[in-house]
């Protein structure tokens, strides 16, 4: 564990514009193809959005967020709607061998938010500096109006990631712990049993507690996933709108999904090898969790 250093809170780097490549063909199939693309200058911020930041937004705006809203009993059909309290899903380790779905380690906790990001206490106690979780993508976009930035796109996102290292499995070489130096807040021991917290935290640490990227970028990889504005579509990138991103697993179910990126302090390489520049996954954007935040840019 490293020392988080004082950051400026909205403090922000620019990132040039040109040919990168994203995506990759040596991981899960999702991030396939890797390909070249081309983005504009902009200025992104160096650590995800923090609890006093966000609060900052909440006092100023009155803003509520999505877990603390009433639910609609016509976005979940077959849901008995007295279970649609307003609340987020809470990872909570389960008993070791009792587990094979995701199911089995994450629990929808009524009350659970932003501020009480496990349903109980608060992120006053100690969690100002941490990233603001429990956070759905409609909350994301509100903050980022009311800051005068924007969310980022999945190449403008995994561009930053890089650092400036072209094609690199890392966001800082091709090796996970280079020289034995644990880089990012990830999972480590077994997972989802057993968190030896080898890196000093269990959940989520202050931003800037690991080093920073090529550009001066603090917690791309691991501690808390990030919503992009980017919709998901597998093997796509910006290209798709809400209808192409539905789950087709779920046909009953019309929520948009959203790209997310960067990993978390869940992921570990048994089961979630995605602390990566090139890993991407979908999340409905109504969600809401102890694992997701995020970061804003602004276009040159």
């Amino acid at each position: 564990m490293t020392t988080a250093p004082q950051i400026a809170e909205d403090s922000m780097t620019p990132i040039p514009g040109g040919e990168v490549w994203i995506g990759s063909d040596r991981h899960y199939p999702e991030e396939a193809p890797a390909r070249p693309v081309r983005i504009a200058a902009f200025h992104i911020d160096i650590h995800p959005v923090t609890n006093r930041q966000f609060a900052r937004f909440v006092a100023e705006t009155g803003h509520v967020t999505v877990a603390e809203r009433p639910m609609d009993p016509a976005r979940y059909p077959g849901v008995d709607p007295r279970r649609l309290k307003p609340g987020a899903l809470v990872f909570a380790p389960p008993r070791a061998g009792a587990a094979t779905h995701w199911s089995h380690w994450w629990t929808y906790v009524p009350g659970a938010c932003w501020l009480k990001p496990e349903g109980r206490g608060s992120v006053y106690r100690g969690r100002l500096d941490h990233p603001v979780v429990c956070i759905a993508h409609t909350d994301a976009a509100a903050y980022a109006a009311w800051a005068g930035k924007d969310l980022p796109t999945e190449a403008e996102w995994e561009a930053a990631a890089r650092g400036g290292l072209d094609r690199a499995t890392y966001a800082w070489g091709e090796e996970r712990r280079p020289g034995g130096r644990i880089m990012a807040n990830t999972w480590t021991g077994a997972f989802p049993f057993q968190n030896l917290a080898e890196q000093g935290y269990t959940r989520t640490s202050p931003v800037g507690s690991f080093p920073a990227n090529g550009h001066g970028l603090f917690d791309m990889i691991g501690n808390v996933w990030e919503w992009t504005k980017d919709y998901y579509a597998s093997g796509q990138s910006g290209c798709c709108g809400p209808e192409a991103s539905f789950d087709p697993d779920l046909p009953d179910v019309k929520i948009p999904r959203r790209m997310v990126k960067g990993g978390s302090h869940l992921c570990h390489e048994s089961y979630c090898d995605r602390y990566r520049p090139a890993a991407r996954q979908p999340q409905m954007e109504d969600t809401a969790t102890t694992h997701i935040g995020f970061r804003c840019v602004v276009r040159n």
